[in-house]
């Protein structure tokens, strides 16, 4: 079996079987290439069927040199994920990464925002262009929704139920959702939509898509990277904020105010609660006032 039919063939039942999200697909497959090539280069007679724990082991030192631990952590997961697979197709009988563990990892607690902050990254949005009430309505929808960015970037006009206050979302495995929506959030996407967005020249495949670049297609995760960078550069922000930065915030302030962890894990679409978890890393005047209010012997 050859290198790039076995990754072909793992990439399409990770799709197809397993319904991982695009984004997981490409990593995986990325992550195998890697192997390949550092194969191909170190010994190109090597099969998937032959390869051996000794030829990962040097595979995985040298590729930790370039690498940080957490993505060390992940290309080992990928890897085993490929080697079951050839298992379960009875290309091998064992998995030559049974034996090799990944990088003990800490929880990292994920950054986030006080309000002040996304008040002022938001007051920051440059409103005299088109895309200034296109950027406002994504800052806001992000917070608002807690949205992951590939989720932003997929949602349609037609997942918008805003009578209802939902909006149905697309999460990971292609899983959907509805997440509440309230009535601030909706006014900038409806300005947006209803006052902006009709000016622009729609290429027909993206007609239902909901925020568009200035050519009237898709917008990329990337664009969505760079609008947030911008703003907090425009701010002088002192942290290292991305897209997902506004989901922590989210949660956190949801978690911070009284919310249920459960409810927010449902809002967030993760599969278990221990990812929902992470948001537990609350101030002491918090679990103390949380204490007082609701624990019978208070």
């Amino acid at each position: 079996m050859k290198w790039q039919e076995a990754i072909q063939d793992f990439t399409y039942y990770l799709k197809i079987e397993r319904g991982l999200a695009d984004n997981t697909v490409q990593n995986y497959r990325l992550d195998i290439l890697k192997l390949a090539n550092y194969i191909s280069e170190y010994n190109a007679t090597l099969t998937p069927e032959l390869v051996d724990e000794e030829t990962l082991q040097s595979f995985i030192y040298s590729i930790s040199k370039v690498i940080n631990e957490r993505s060390q952590a992940r290309l080992i997961s990928g890897l085993k994920s490929f080697f079951d697979y050839l298992i379960f197709e009875d290309y091998r009988k064992t998995n030559p990464l049974e034996l090799i563990e990944s990088p003990r990892l800490g929880r990292r607690l994920p950054d986030t925002l006080s309000t002040d902050e996304i008040d002022q990254l938001v007051e920051a949005i440059d409103l005299s262009h088109l895309q200034g009430h296109r950027n406002k309505a994504i800052i806001e929808t992000l917070y608002g929704c807690g949205l992951r960015v590939s989720e932003l970037v997929e949602l349609k006009i037609s997942d918008l139920f805003f009578e209802k206050g939902f909006i149905k979302v697309i999460g990971k495995g292609n899983k959907e959702r509805l997440v509440p929506i309230n009535t601030y959030t909706q006014k900038f996407i409806s300005i947006y939509k209803e006052e902006f967005r009709i000016h622009l020249n729609q290429q027909s495949e993206f007609k239902d898509i909901l925020f568009l670049n200035r050519r009237g297609a898709q917008l990329t995760r990337a664009m969505i990277f760079t609008i947030v960078k911008q703003l907090a550069k425009k701010i002088n922000l002192q942290k290292n904020i991305s897209p997902h930065t506004f989901r922590h915030s989210f949660a956190t302030h949801l978690l911070e105010n009284g919310a249920n962890l459960r409810v927010i894990q449902q809002m967030l679409g993760h599969e278990s609660i221990t990812t929902t978890e992470i948001y537990m890393h609350l101030d002491k005047t918090h679990l103390k006032s949380v204490l007082e209010n609701y624990h019978p012997r208070a």
